[in-house]
């Protein structure tokens, strides 16, 4: 398994009148992103900037997998939300894996 930093857009079918949590379909795609939290497939996930994009520290096997798990995403069939970018992630530095110190 290997980390990879996601960026996810705003598809064509987004309401730019409503807010995320507003946008048809939120319940469905909030309970399918908080089972891919669960199963730890997404490490770390929200919006950035203004909020048209959304960054995703995930882990997977690869960028096919990847494409394949995000494609179930009820926001992704309704053209609310949609891939912008797939990079590989060399993750060298990790604060969730503090040690106690004595």
């Amino acid at each position: 398994m290997a980390f990879f930093a996601l960026t996810m857009v705003n598809g064509p079918s987004w309401d730019t009148s409503r807010q995320r949590r507003e946008q048809r379909g939120w319940d469905e795609h909030a309970a399918f992103m908080d089972r891919l939290v669960e199963e730890g497939f997404v490490i770390l996930g929200g919006p950035i900037g203004d909020g048209e994009r959304t960054l995703m520290a995930v882990e997977a096997g690869d960028e096919r997998e990847i494409k394949a798990r995000l494609a179930e995403d009820p926001w992704a069939s309704m053209g609310l939300l949609q891939i912008g970018a797939i990079q590989p992630w060399t993750i060298w530095l990790d604060g969730r894996q503090k040690s106690p110190t004595h």
